[in-house]
Formats: structure tokens, sequence, C-alpha cells
């Protein structure tokens, strides 16, 4: 695309389950956001990290080839401007200098490790930034492998922002260690879950929120589970609306299901199999806590949000 008002920039999310790509042209004057090219891969960054301490050597090999292969992508786009930031699993580890280095020598840039803060403003701005007709304010969740982040806010305007340890991948390596998981097993994550939103509930007035808008792929997945999709359909997802009812139901039948049942699903990444229970389970608790009936579903995320920051040469 050509014009001043036009810029084409890469983000890169690392997060504890996934490594994403997003190549966008970001249209400031008209406030459009194009998609270049999108990408996710499994590498479940964050294996491990809740117990040892330290990111896995192996976890970093997976991570930093997918990096590699980015880095093509993003060469090939002639993107003018790139930001790399990553979440909850370089946050906690013990070992953050070595994914640090990794990342220098791939991309040529300084890796940025969020705060859960700054991690739930930038998705905030990713999910929000084209709505028009939900009423506001809206909660914003983005249910990650480590952590989930909650933003409270108004179109460009947050009120209170927090992160809390509760994600998919933390829940099933804490709790949910069996195929499939016992009820006493979910009961502890479900415990953990509550305890989480209790100070949640401490720092950010929920009450004030209209809107609930579910962000990542736990967020997605479950959505698509509703939908009765028969394939992963992005298009489908954004923006649907989904009740507080069926996302109990698909949660029940998430945690009731042996891996090879939900490896199964026609929607389901590979990446996701193993996780997706605890990922479920985090929604659900968080619609019955706060009391909404429907959660809107959103593609974009905190990808969208880096994309924004780069056109509007910003860090938030």
């Amino acid at each position: 695309m050509s014009g001043a008002a036009v810029a084409r920039v890469a983000a890169i999310d690392c997060g504890t389950n996934s490594v994403r790509l997003l190549v966008a042209d970001v249209d400031r004057a008209a406030g459009r956001l194009s998609d270049v090219d999108r990408r996710l891969e499994i590498v479940r960054l964050g294996q491990g990290v809740d117990a040892t301490g330290r990111l896995a050597t192996t976890a970093l090999a997976r991570t930093f080839r997918v990096l590699r292969s980015y880095q093509q992508i993003i060469g090939e786009a002639s993107a003018s401007a790139v930001r790399l930031v990553a979440t909850s699993a370089t946050r906690d580890a013990a070992n953050a200098g070595e994914f640090v280095a990794g990342i220098r020598g791939i991309l040529g840039i300084e890796p940025e490790v969020l705060s859960g803060e700054d991690e739930a403003l930038l998705s905030f701005t990713g999910a929000t930034a084209e709505l028009t007709r939900e009423a506001a304010p809206y909660l914003v969740t983005d249910i990650g492998g480590g952590s989930t982040e909650f933003v409270l806010g108004d179109p460009g305007a947050v009120t209170a922002a927090v992160s809390v340890n509760i994600g998919c991948v933390r829940m099933t390596e804490r709790h949910l260690r069996h195929d499939p998981p016992g009820d006493d097993e979910i009961a502890a994550a479900r415990a953990d879950i509550d305890a989480a939103l209790d100070v949640v509930a401490g720092k950010i007035p929920v009450s004030e929120a209209r809107t609930l808008v579910g962000l990542a792929g736990s967020v997605t997945t479950v959505a698509a589970l509703v939908l009765r999709l028969e394939s992963y359909r992005a298009e489908r997802i954004h923006h649907s609306l989904v009740s507080a009812e069926a996302v109990r139901e698909v949660a029940a039948s998430l945690l009731a299901q042996t891996r090879a049942e939900r490896a199964r699903l026609p929607v389901m990444h590979p990446g996701r199999v193993d996780v997706i229970g605890g990922g479920a389970l985090v929604l659900t608790r968080i619609m019955d806590r706060f009391g909404f009936g429907e959660v809107l579903v959103s593609e974009h995320d905190i990808l969208d949000g880096l994309a924004w920051s780069l056109a509007s040469g910003t860090d938030r």
C-alpha cells in the first residue's frame, strides 16, 4: 500500500504457549488495520516454568526456529518497523537472558518483556480499536498460557488493568494432570482461578463493564466449538457472541474428554489439545464470577495493539 498515512509494520507476540506474527498495513487516517500475513505456531515456550523457574532448552530451540522463519517473512514483506514482546513465561524465568540474546541474534531487535499491565493495555487497544456498536465500558480479558489479563475501559481511555497467573498452561500443569482430569483436580483448578478472580475484583470495578470481550486461543476455540464449525474459520469466530451457558457446556465437555477425543475435534489446533480444558474453565469462571451472560469473541488482540502502536510511534 502507499500513502503517508499508511505504515506496514510487523508485530510478534512470544507467549507462554504460542509465538504469533502479524504483518499489517495500518491506515491511521481511516482507522483501519489490514492483515498482510498472520501466523501462529505452538512452541510451548513456558513448558515447566511454573515448576522449575527456567525456560527449557528444548522450548527455547523450538521458539528460535519459528522466529527465524518469521524473520524471513518480515523481510520479504518489507515491514518498516518491528516490535517483539514477551509475556508471562519470560517474566517468570530465571534464565530470561538466554531468550533475550537469542532474539537479538535472530531479529536484530531488543525484545520487550512486558509487565502484565502493559500486556493488558495493548490487548485492549487491539480488541477495541474497531468496535463501534458495542456498549462501553468494555472488560477485555485475554486468557494466555501463563496468565490472564483484564482491562476495563472506554474507547481511548483505560480505567484499570491487572494480570493474574491463571493461564491455560499454568492451570493444566498445576492441576489437570490426568486424562481426563478427575473431579478433585478440576475443583482445585477452579479454586485457584476463583482466588485469582477475587484479586481482580479488588483491583477493577468490574460491575461498571457493559460488554465482556474475550481474546486469545482458548476463547476463540471455545467459540468455534459453540458454533459447531467444521474447520477453524476466523471470520466466523470474530465478533461472535457466545452465551455463558454455552461456554459452561463446552468447558464441561472438554474436561470430560480424553486427549484423543479432544484431538479429533475439527477446530482444535494440535498445540491446544492438552490445555484447552484449563482455558475453557478459566473463561467460564470469569463469566460466572462477574455475572456476564455472554462474551464478545475477538480475533484481534495484543498483536493488533502492537501494530497500532508501531504505526503511531508509541510504546503503548
